[in-house]
């Protein structure tokens, strides 16, 4: 047994029991035998670079652990890591552009893997106007800003629902990446305070609760009430191309969408 073929069976056991899929699973789903893929697993059979990249594939393992996945076997990476200044990307930032312009009156941001704020449009300064002039030094982190006490914590109406739902969305993130820098993060989330509890409770929006949970921010204008949707680059193969996301939000009633027309 080389050092290589154990480096990778181990790092395909790992990732393998931590999608939960048993052998017998991954081996159907990667179309390889179950014994051929235990060899691999043990250190005893050397895996192909297209292998790797199948196994991989089959386990919906991010392209950044890919890269790492084939170092530990031995191959040179593959996915190209480029800074967001890098010309390669312009197009591709040219296009989140549009899309974050298309958006307004309503707000959208675009935001890295550790959900440090990329792009935001212009709907979206007005609604950080209460924020903590520290929490807007670069890099923002978004969640840091949305629960922050601080920050946009106290201007949420539904907060302890938002807060579940954020550090339920981080959590996920966490799972499927295995990120350590995610992990510190939603431990110093959990830390924060849950901010002080409005004087008046707010009447709940069943026609947007009974679908989603909305944002419900507090504004000069009144409250105002956002769903939200997440958009990413679906056949990215540039690592921090495929980490990007954007998150665009949507007036939950016709108030809403009134007063963000008045507000352009």
């Amino acid at each position: 047994m080389t050092q290589a073929n154990a480096a990778i069976g181990d790092v395909v056991r790992s990732w393998r029991k931590h999608r939960g899929f048993s052998q017998l699973d991954l081996a159907v789903g990667a179309d390889i035998s179950q014994k051929h893929l235990s060899f691999i697993e043990s250190g005893r059979s050397a895996p192909s670079r297209d292998m790797v990249l199948q196994l991989a594939e089959h386990l919906d393992v991010p392209l950044r652990d890919r890269n790492t996945m084939l170092i530990a076997a031995g191959f040179a990476p593959v996915f190209r890591d480029r800074p967001l200044t890098d010309p390669a990307l312009a197009r591709a930032l040219a296009t989140v552009e549009r899309l974050l312009k298309a958006h307004e009156p309503y707000p959208a941001l675009t935001v890295d893997r550790q959900w440090t704020l990329v792009r935001a449009n212009d709907a979206v300064p007005p609604l950080l106007a209460a924020v903590d002039p520290a929490l807007m030094k670069p890099p923002v982190n978004v969640l840091k800003v949305s629960l922050h006490p601080r920050g946009l914590a106290p201007l949420i109406v539904n907060h302890a629902e938002w807060r579940a739902h954020l550090l339920e969305r981080l959590r996920r993130q966490i799972r499927i990446t295995g990120d350590r820098k995610l992990d510190a993060l939603l431990r110093e989330l959990t830390d924060y305070s849950a901010g002080p509890v409005p004087s008046k409770r707010q009447p709940s929006s069943a026609a947007a609760d009974d679908v989603a949970v909305p944002l419900k921010l507090r504004t000069h204008g009144g409250v105002l009430s956002f769903l939200s949707t997440v958009t990413v680059f679906g056949t990215a193969v540039e690592i921090t191309l495929s980490e990007l996301s954007l998150e665009a939000f949507y007036p939950a009633d016709p108030e809403t969408a009134a007063a963000l027309q008045r507000l352009r």
